[in-house]
Formats: C-alpha cells, sequence, structure tokens
C-alpha cells in the first residue's frame, strides 16, 4: 500500500515497516500504535518489521537527537490513515455507495449489515489514487495515548528471545586487539603462540579470527604486538588542568558576584550490549545495531555497488552506536576471508575504546538580589568538540545554540572555549546540554541552601510551559522539595523534584510536558531510564586516563547504578496541546541536578 503498511490480500495480515532503528527507546511500539490508531485494529493484531538501510524509500533514518517521534508523526500517521481510506473507498465502490457511509473498523470495513475484510479490499485499493486524507482527531484515540498498551516486544525481551546483534549467527568470529594507549598504530605482531586462529592487521589493531568466541578471545591473549606513535604519557589530570587554564573570560557581572566552578568528567556510554556487528562478503551485507543504517549504507556504497544494512535490534546506545567503527570492522574482515565475520567488543574493549562523553569546565557567575536571586548572570565554558562532527561542533555559536537552554528571566550569556579533543568523543545521553544545564541548576540552587528551591524556580520562571511542569511536580510530590531543577528542549520541557525522606530513601517526582503523549507508558520508561542515568553519574561514576591509557574497564570500576540504588520514581505525563515534543535526552539534565544538590 505504501513502504510503511502492507496488507495480505489472502490472509488480511497487516505488516507495518518501521523506518528507524530501535535501540531501547520503543519506537517500534509508538510507530504500531499509529499505525493501529488510524486502521482502527490492535496493536497486536499487526506485524512488526524493521525497515532495512534505504533512506531513498524511507527518508533520514537516524535515531538520534531525541526526534524520532517529531520526525515520524505525521508521515507514519499519513500513511496508515491513507491506506484506511483507500480501503473504504474500494468498499464503497464495490457496493456503489457513498464513501461516507461506511466505516473501518477491526480490520473490515462496513455498511450497515455488510463487511468485507481489508484482505479482501487490499488489491483493489492499492490500485485507487487517495483524496484528502483525514487523521483521527485527537479526542477520539483509542490506542494513542492509552497507558495500557504495553511494547510489542515486551514478553519477547523479558523471556529472553528477542535477537539482538550479539546473537547474529556467523561463520567466524572475530575480537581485536587494540591500541595499549590512545592513538596508537599497529606495526607488528607475533603469533608464535596463538592457535586456531587467523591474525588479520588492521588501521587500528590486529584481528583475531576463530570458529568462536572463546577461541578468538583465548587467541588474543596468546598473541603479542608492537605499536608505535599516539600518546603513551596522557594524564586525564593534565587535561582537565589545560581546560581549566583555557576558560574563556566571560563578562563580569556588575557589582558584587558569586562564583562556582564546576567539573563534569568523562563518561562511557555502556551500553549493556557491547558494539557488535556481522557482515558477509556477498554482496556485503550488514547486520549491525547502527542508529543510522542510512549513513552507514551511504559509506558503503563509495566501496560497493551492492549494499544491504539490517539494523538489529540494539541492547542500548545512547549515542555510542552512532558510530560506525565496529561496522567497518566487520566489513573489512568480511572482505578479506570472503566469509560472514561478526565482530565482538567484550565490556574491556567497549570501556577503553569508547568515544567518550567530553571533559569540560563551568564557571557560572551572578549578581544577586536581596532575596539571593540571580538577577545577572555569565557561564563559561572550557571544553572539547566532538570528534565524529568536528566542524560542527568545533564552532562556539553552535555550541551556544545546542547548550544554552535557561528557562529562566536573568539576563546573561554563555560563552564557549574549544580546545582539540586528546582522546575520541562522540554523542553522549542530552550531549553538551546534560553539562551546561547541571551546571546552570547547580548554581542556581547552591545560591541558598534553604528548603525554599521551589519558590526560588517559581519566582524566576516566565517560560509558562517549563512552570507548569513544575507546578504540577510540585503538586504530585508528597514529600519537601529540597531539590528542583527544570529544563526545556527538544520541543519539550521537564521539571524534577527530589528529596532525601526521614528513612534515608530518594524520593524522584518528574513532570514532563512533550505535547501529545503518544505511548505513555513509554514517556514514563524513558525519564525513568534518564533519571538512572543521572544516579549513576551523581554516584561518582567517569572515565579517567592514567599513562595513556583508560583507567576503567568493567563495571567493577565504573559503578553503574544497581537495581538497589533505585530511588522511589514518580513520573507526571502532563496533558498538553504543544505539537509533539522530543523525549529520549530531555529528563537527564535536570534529574542529575535535582540529584547533585541532593547529595552535597
Amino acid at each position: 500500500m505504501n513502504p510503511f503498511v502492507r496488507i495480505d490480500p489472502e490472509s488480511g495480515r497487516i505488516t507495518v515497516t518501521v523506518p528507524v532503528p530501535d535501540t531501547g527507546q520503543g519506537v517500534r511500539t509508538a510507530v504500531a500504535m499509529m499505525v493501529a490508531e488510524e486502521l482502527k485494529v490492535s496493536v497486536e493484531s499487526l506485524t512488526i518489521e524493521q525497515a532495512e538501510g534505504d533512506p531513498d524509500t524511507y527518508g533520514e533514518q537516524i535515531s538520534a537527537n531525541s526526534n524520532t517521534m517529531q520526525r515520524l508523526h505525521e508521515p507514519i500517521r499519513t500513511a496508515a490513515a491513507t491506506v484506511r481510506q483507500l480501503l473504504v473507498e474500494a468498499a464503497a465502490q464495490r457496493w456503489r455507495v457513498p464513501a461516507a457511509d461506511c466505516r473501518a473498523s477491526d480490520g473490515f470495513v462496513r455498511h450497515g449489515d455488510d463487511r468485507l475484510s481489508y484482505g479482501e479490499l487490499a488489491e483493489e485499493a492499492a490500485k485507487l489514487t487517495p483524496s484528502d486524507v483525514v487523521l483521527t482527531p485527537r479526542g477520539e484515540w483509542h490506542v494513542l495515548g492509552n497507558p495500557q498498551i504495553k511494547r510489542v516486544d515486551q514478553d519477547a525481551i523479558v523471556t529472553g528471545k528477542l535477537a539482538y546483534a550479539i546473537d547474529q549467527p556467523a561463520d567466524l568470529v572475530a575480537v581485536v586487539a587494540r591500541p595499549p594507549w590512545i592513538g596508537a598504530t599497529p606495526t607488528g605482531f607475533d603469533d608464535t603462540d596463538v592457535r586456531n586462529a587467523e591474525v588479520v592487521q588492521l588501521d587500528n589493531g590486529f584481528a583475531l579470527l576463530a570458529r568462536d568466541t572463546h577461541t578468538a578471545l583465548k587467541a588474543r591473549k596468546a598473541l603479542r604486538t608492537t605499536w608505535q606513535g599516539g600518546s603513551p604519557h596522557a594524564d586525564s589530570d593534565e587535561w582537565l588542568a589545560a581546560l581549566e587554564a583555557a576558560l574563556p573570560e566571560g563578562k563580569t557581572p556588575p557589582g558584587d558576584y558569586v562564583e562556582k566552578i564546576y567539573v563534569m568528567p568523562m563518561l562511557a556510554h555502556v551500553p549493556m550490549e557491547p558494539p557488535t556487528a556481522t557482515a558477509s562478503d556477498t554482496e556485503v551485507t550488514v547486520w549491525a545495531p547502527t542508529q543510522a543504517p542510512d549513513q552507514v549504507r551511504k559509506l558503503l556504497e563509495a566501496d560497493f555497488a551492492k549494499v544491504r544494512v539490517i539494523p538489529t535490534r540494539a541492547g542500548g546506545a545512547f549515542g555510542r552506536k552512532f558510530e560506525v567503527d565496529f561496522v567497518l570492522e566487520a566489513v573489512q574482515l568480511a572482505r578479506h576471508t570472503g566469509r560472514t565475520v561478526k565482530v565482538l567488543w567484550t565490556r574491556d574493549d567497549d570501556m577503553r575504546h569508547d568515544s567518550y562523553r567530553p571533559l569540560s569546565v563551568h564557571r557560572v557567575r551572578a549578581t544577586v538580589n536581596d532575596e539571593g536571586l540571580p538577577t545577572w548572570r555569565d557561564h563559561a565554558v572550557s571544553t572539547w568538540p566532538l570528534s565524529s562532527v568536528l566542524e560542527v561542533t568545533s564552532n562556539p555559536q553552535i555550541m551556544q545554540m545546542m547548550a544554552n537552554k535557561y528557562p529562566y528571566d536573568v539576563e546573561g550569556e554563555v560563552h564557549f572555549a574549544i580546545s582539540p579533543p586528546p582522546i575520541r568523543t562522540g554523542f553522549w545521553r542530552s550531549v553538551y546540554a546534560g553539562q551546561s544545564v547541571y551546571a546552570e541548576e547547580m548554581f542556581l540552587s547552591e545560591l541558598d541552601m534553604a528548603d525554599n528551591q521551589l519558590e526560588r524556580r517559581l519566582k524566576l520562571l516566565t517560560d509558562r510551559r517549563v512552570r507548569k511542569t513544575l507546578e504540577a511536580a510540585a503538586e504530585a510530590h508528597h514529600g519537601e522539595p529540597q531539590a528542583v531543577a527544570c529544563h526545556r528542549d527538544y520541543g519539550s520541557a521537564v521539571a524534577v523534584i527530589a528529596e532525601t525522606t526521614r528513612d534515608r530513601r530518594t524520593k524522584i517526582t518528574a513532570a514532563v510536558d512533550v505535547g501529545p503523549a503518544l505511548h505513555p507508558s513509554g514517556v514514563r520508561q524513558q525519564v525513568e531510564g534518564a533519571i538512572m542515568d543521572a544516579v549513576s553519574v551523581v554516584k561518582g561514576v567517569r572515565i579517567t586516563v592514567k599513562q595513556g591509557k583508560v583507567v576503567q574497564k568493567s563495571f567493577g570500576d565504573y559503578p553503574w547504578a544497581r537495581i538497589g540504588d533505585t530511588p522511589e520514581i514518580n513520573v507526571v505525563v502532563m496533558a498538553s496541546d504543544a505539537p509533539v515534543g522530543g523525549l529520549g535526552e530531555l529528563a537527564y539534565p535536570a534529574a542529575a541536578a535535582a540529584l547533585g544538590f541532593l547529595s552535597l
């Protein structure tokens, strides 16, 4: 019927093609809900398929920047509503009655006591040309906005049946002996002690190819390698000192002022499923948990005539799987061997060779009035750009647009000093806003350590949408609002209130306005996930470098939050007439700031 919806004429089965990857954010469910709403069927009746990388058919397929629903909701709903209209028109022509007298529901088009299934009408409908398509009004939604709709893959996830990239079969498994220090390049190897594995030298290391993972890992341990160049003496303390020295001068506030310095550490992505990809040399087929299948395809088409990129379900991403390094390793090894090769990164590989959230230093200054409220502010930032988009993030003006989300009625500016990154850097959930908003909100909270954080924010907020989220959070939070933080971004708004109860539990309430919440339980899950990321960072996880190498190598020394660290979380999904907004990265900055202040 169209690229997103097809109907089997014999069985009547409706198949929905999801154009962007699902990295755990629930886009498969949200797209299924859109189609189900417009076709007047249940989500459970649909068959869900993942689109291959094909920008000519599906347009932009990147799953990033918290804008998936903003991009998809109109074209997907329009596609499904078009199918519904064509089915109705096909039935009306058969019965020779006005289309306005027919209605679609539960897989049938009905007119009085007559009915025809979607399958019976599919071939005729596909030949028709639609007239003006009308989407189902929000007041008539039964599927969209329904908090009872569960994830389409929920049962498969919790029972371990869902296949991820790491489950993809292959002829050979490869692991890579990676640089022993930052930036080192391989020069040679001695495979005398290597058994049952082939060694292939790559630009960034030595691949060990074997018939199974155990053999490949054992061979990597036995391989002796030599390296040159790079930064064998790199030290993150020295990097931090250089960033502190590079802080821009900014502007001096009028009169007496308060000044504070905040340091945001480097962070690794640590998705539950480390990077992994499988490639076949036959017409170059790639199976990978990429966040950008269209970009991977375009990249490979420069060298290969025929390319297929098949996005697998990803066990988390958070920006890491926007990178293509692990995909290119699989392609190179498949080309070398002429066989299907799966490249696996261990947790150690993932932790020590990631594209990290940049280190940053923030100096916030403000003039305050007699109430202790800021009346003028200046925020100076010293940080690194992102390696994958240097031409964009090396521009201070663009950085200001990405990071300056201040919602309060206080005059001021943000200034950036950008230094070359000494280590690979990349997108990390909420990118620069996660650091800048944290500094701004922490500073505002620390201007007055008394328990009046809520009143202080309300006095300063002129952004009505943010103010409403804060009021909603305050109404829902049954306790003391000891820590408060707000954020606006991606066309959405969030407010977070946190407290430590008398029995020393952490309690958090978040109110979020994303416009119409298409998949309310998915909204709650995204906010909860962002809060758990904040819990981890506030606990003190960080990446450090000593003697040229990343110190942290596993969850043992990078203590991401465990189940026992989970606070009591209440998420308020607000009713809103605003346009559909973004969500995936929205709640992290405010949650981190509220929890950070609570931990002081």
